[in-house]
């Protein structure tokens, strides 16, 4: 009992715990070894009373253990007379600061993607700290692998370390030099809570917590097309939850989906920030990739079969400006309706393969192209590599029933 709790207090708050305590002390390494004194100091605490507020009782905890790890680091290297009184909290810092971001997670979000932070690194920073994504994860979202992003993480510490940079909050002038980190962050940690189309993963919170923080994003940067983009973006992707699993909780593709179920307020809304993003500009990635979105929902107001020709198109506008595997992919996926099997398995096949060995998304299309190609041994291995990935239940589900069809 006390071990699920303490495992569900850190899933929610323990990246924001570990961020705060770097902010406080500028010492990531020292944050993250006090988060695991809080840990073990809950598990024989805890089962003779468990706090009101775990997540509270965590911080203040890790707060004295990172407090006496430094004294002991006092002692060893040299006497030095007592510690001065600390200072304020990063919590009590951004009180006062309250009317800049009106969000703690979302301060702290943009306070990790600090500029002086490598670019390629600030993003996977902040998913570390804020989100509490672990390396593996985080590897995967970037289709990196794991020691590669380690050594990133590694870099960007010492970076911050050596440098004694700070982790001030930054004023309205300093957001567009943090706004791509901040946004691949949103964009990233969505994705964690739309892998699982049951919404009963570890992530799964993350869902209503990208919502807010994209409204509270769009709110602070109307000018932004992309803020408004990704606001659109969650949107639509959300509406569509109520129609991702069936019955008996396997998970049912876009295409297969019944828009009837679609969540129609939530389209409204999308439609609103979709509005804004166009009228600001209707040439950048993230308008693109929201446009396609709300292209599938366009579905729920016309009754039509999903256009195919449409997305093919916005897909080709979107590789001018993001050329990227997953894009490559999900056009794959397209083009199988437009040009065929046989066109979109070339183009799977031209993806890096083993950049994306580990990519759910690229072992399940790859498998469903060569199924319906009707090369049932190779669909068959493919369709295993998707489960030795071991995907959320739906998605097994769904899977495995795919695997066996080849096989009856």
């Amino acid at each position: 009992m006390t071990a699920a709790l303490l495992e569900a207090a850190v899933r929610v708050a323990g990246g924001r715990i570990t961020a705060a305590l770097a902010a406080r002390f500028r010492d990531l390494d020292l944050a993250e070894e006090a988060l695991a004194d809080a840990c073990i100091r809950a598990l024989e605490a805890w089962p003779a009373a468990v706090p009101a507020d775990p997540a509270a009782w965590l911080y203040r905890t890790a707060e004295r253990a990172a407090l006496d790890r430094l004294r002991r680091r006092q002692v060893r290297d040299r006497p030095q007379p007592d510690a001065p009184a600390p200072p304020p909290t990063v919590e009590e810092r951004m009180a006062d600061d309250s009317s800049l971001i009106p969000d703690e997670r979302l301060r702290l979000i943009f306070v990790c993607c600090h500029p002086a932070i490598a670019a390629n690194a600030r993003a996977a920073l902040t998913l570390r700290l804020v989100c509490g994504l672990s390396t593996a994860e985080i590897a995967s979202a970037f289709l990196l692998p794991e020691a590669t992003l380690a050594q990133r993480l590694v870099r960007a510490k010492r970076k911050i370390a050596e440098a004694g940079i700070g982790f001030e909050i930054p004023g309205p002038e300093h957001w567009p030099e943090r706004l791509e980190a901040v946004l691949t962050t949103l964009e990233i940690a969505y994705a964690k809570a739309h892998e699982d189309g049951a919404g009963s993963g570890p992530h799964a919170g993350f869902a209503r917590e990208v919502l807010s923080l994209s409204e509270i994003a769009a709110r602070l940067m109307p000018a932004e097309p992309e803020v408004q983009a990704i606001a659109a973006l969650v949107r639509y992707a959300e509406a569509r939850r109520p129609a991702r699993v069936d019955g008996d909780g396997v998970m049912i593709p876009l295409a297969e989906q019944d828009p009837a179920l679609w969540d129609r307020a939530m389209i409204a809304a999308a439609e609103d920030y979709m509005g804004r993003a166009l009228a600001l500009s209707r040439a950048r990635p993230r308008c693109l990739q929201a446009a396609l979105h709300g292209a599938w929902c366009d579905r729920q107001h016309r009754g039509d079969p999903p256009p195919w020709r449409h997305l093919l198109a916005l897909y080709n506008r979107l590789l001018l400006l993001r050329d990227d595997p997953v894009v490559r992919l999900n056009r794959a996926v397209v083009l199988a309706e437009v040009e065929g099997i046989e066109a979109a398995l070339a183009a799977v096949e031209a993806l890096p393969a083993g950049q994306m060995a580990d990519f759910l998304p690229y072992q399940a299309a790859r498998a469903d192209l060569l199924r319906r190609a009707g090369r049932g041994d190779e669909a068959l291995a493919a369709y295993d590599a998707c489960l030795a990935l071991s995907p959320p239940p739906a998605e097994a589900r769904w899977l495995a029933r795919q695997r066996d069809l080849i096989r009856a």
